[in-house]
C-alpha cells in the first residue's frame, strides 16, 4: 500500500483492476493476476463470489454466480492464494461481503488473507460504524479496511471516516450498483475534488468506470480508478486485450 501514496506523490495515476475469483475456474485466478500485473496495473481486487451481492450489478454479479457454480468459496479461494507459484508485484485487495466473512470467522478471515498475500480488504456492506468487527483482527496482520464514500454520504460523516482512511479511499461515482455506464453525472466531479481535497490517501474513482472518457472527466480530481464490471466481461469473453488502451489511458505518462 505504501506504493499507492508513492504514485499519488510522484503524480501518477493508479489503475485498480477488479476480477472476480473463480469465473471460469478457481486456476483462472493466478493467470488473470499474473496478465494484469505484466500489463501495468497498480493493485488489484480480487472479489469473492457471493450469493447476494447488493453493491454488485448486472456483469459482476453474474460473474459470481457462474463461480458459485463452480463451487467457488472465500476459503477456496484464500487457498488458491497461497498456492500461487509465482512473484506478486502489486497489492492485492480481498473485496467480499460482511455475511461470508463472519461466517469464517473475522479473524481467522483476516490472518488467511494475510498467508493469501492480501495488503487490504473491501467489504461495502460493512458500515463504517460498525468497522469494528473487523478492523481490530485486520490491524493485527496489517491489512488496510478500505472504506467507501459515496455521492449521498453527508458532510459530517465524509470528514469522519476520511479522518480514518488508510491505503486508499474509494470514492463510488454513482447512486447505484456496479456496472458500465455511457456518462457520468455532472455532480460526480464536484464530489471527488471534495473527497480529494479532505483525503489524507489517496482517492479512486469506482463504480461505473469504464471508458476513456469517464478517465478524462474526472482525471484532475482523482488520484487513479478502479474498473471491474469491463475487466470481468472481458475476461469471460476471453478478450481482455480490449481493455488495454483503458489501462493506458490512466497509467500512461502523458496522464499524469
Amino acid at each position: 500500500m505504501k506504493r499507492l501514496a508513492e504514485l499519488k506523490q510522484a503524480g501518477h495515476k493508479a489503475f485498480v483492476a477488479y476480477i472476480m475469483a473463480g469465473d471460469g475456474g478457481i486456476e483462472k485466478l493466478g493467470e488473470q493476476i499474473q496478465h494484469l500485473q505484466e500489463r501495468g496495473v497498480t493493485a488489484i481486487e480480487v472479489g469473492i463470489p457471493f450469493s447476494d451481492p447488493v453493491a454488485d450489478g448486472p456483469t459482476i454479479e453474474a460473474a459470481g454466480n457462474r463461480a458459485l457454480a463452480e463451487g467457488i468459496t472465500l476459503e477456496k479461494v484464500l487457498e488458491e492464494m497461497q498456492r500461487f507459484d509465482f512473484e506478486v508485484k502489486v497489492p492485492l485487495v480481498i473485496m467480499t461481503y460482511l455475511n461470508p466473512v463472519i461466517r469464517f470467522g473475522a479473524e481467522r478471515f483476516t490472518q488467511e488473507a494475510k498467508k493469501a498475500g492480501a495488503s487490504g480488504i473491501i467489504i461495502p456492506d460493512l458500515p463504517f460504524e460498525h468497522r469494528q468487527l473487523i478492523e481490530p483482527f485486520a490491524k493485527q496482520q496489517e491489512l488496510v479496511l478500505i472504506q467507501l464514500v459515496t455521492l449521498t454520504t453527508i458532510d459530517s460523516r465524509l470528514e469522519e471516516i476520511l479522518k480514518q482512511a488508510e491505503g486508499f479511499v474509494y470514492a463510488v461515482t454513482v447512486t447505484g450498483i456496479t456496472g458500465s455506464r455511457d456518462e457520468l453525472a455532472e455532480e460526480v466531479g464536484a464530489f471527488t475534488r471534495k473527497v480529494r481535497d479532505l483525503s489524507p490517501v489517496p482517492v479512486y474513482a469506482g463504480f461505473g468506470i469504464s471508458k476513456e472518457s469517464h478517465v478524462d472527466m474526472l482525471r484532475d480530481d482523482v488520484d487513479g480508478f478502479i474498473v471491474g464490471s469491463a475487466i470481468v466481461q472481458a475476461f469471460h469473453e476471453g478478450r481482455i486485450e480490449d481493455v488495454e488502451p483503458l489501462i493506458d489511458a490512466v497509467t500512461a505518462p502523458h496522464s499524469v
